[in-house]
């Protein structure tokens, strides 16, 4: 399978999406959202939107936003595998119809994701336990947008996850590709937004021995192997 991840920042890249991809042996690219050096759906049979800091409404700040979008848009368009991450999935649920703006609180660590009752019996996220721990670091939260399937939430933001097209297109506001090295250097990046606050963990709970890398890997690679099941079929 040939893999196409849209990377927004330096510290926020495929880790371990990247990892999984390697030893399944499948290409990956990786290209710079500011470069707009996008690659063509022709060359890719999935694309990964990575997570950022920036919000999707940011288009004067960020002006090749615009851009991406319309790559996001095309993939859809053409049958392509998508899967948004964090601001990945925010931008593929504004792409698809639905509104993205302030979740109720900011959500930042490590907590439990529910599937929802379509999520159990998905094609793809059906795979995954129906509780599991996920790493999350957001303060915008998505719409279902029309058409698309509610698959995931989570008590502190309703909106976990969304399939669209019987799962060849999903966003996921979770993060299970997090490995303890990325995360420490977002951390180094982005520490100062680790204020307290009721769902924000503290920089030592994030990172502590115990953090649990190897259960969201493991659930990481349940879904991806669906992923890759159905973006292929």
């Amino acid at each position: 399978m040939r893999i196409h991840v849209i990377q927004h920042v330096p510290f926020e890249g495929p880790a371990g999406i990247a990892e999984w991809a390697d030893a399944r042996g499948h290409a990956l690219t990786v290209t710079l959202a500011p470069t707009a050096a996008f690659a063509s759906p022709a060359d890719y049979d999935l694309i990964v939107v990575m997570g950022g800091p920036m919000n999707i409404y940011e288009v004067d700040l960020y002006p090749w936003l615009s851009v991406e979008k319309d790559v996001i848009a095309e993939a859809i368009k053409v049958g392509k595998g998508v899967l948004g991450v964090c601001l990945g999935a925010q931008l593929v649920a504004d792409v698809l119809g639905g509104s993205v703006g302030r979740n109720e609180v900011p959500e930042v660590g490590w907590y439990p994701v529910e599937l929802t009752g379509a999520g159990t019996v998905s094609r793809v996220f059906g795979v995954m336990p129906e509780r599991f721990v996920a790493g999350h670091w957001h303060w915008d939260t998505f719409e279902i947008p029309q058409g698309a399937v509610h698959t995931a939430s989570s008590k502190a933001c309703v909106n976990q996850a969304f399939e669209y097209d019987d799962g060849r297109v999903i966003g996921v506001q979770f993060h299970l590709e997090w490995t303890r090295e990325v995360l420490a250097e977002l951390i180094e990046r982005a520490g100062e937004e680790l204020t307290e606050d009721v769902w924000v963990q503290t920089e030592g709970e994030l990172i502590a021995p115990d953090a649990p890398f190897a259960e969201t890997g493991t659930v990481l690679e349940m879904f991806l192997d669906a992923l890759e099941r159905r973006t292929m079929s």
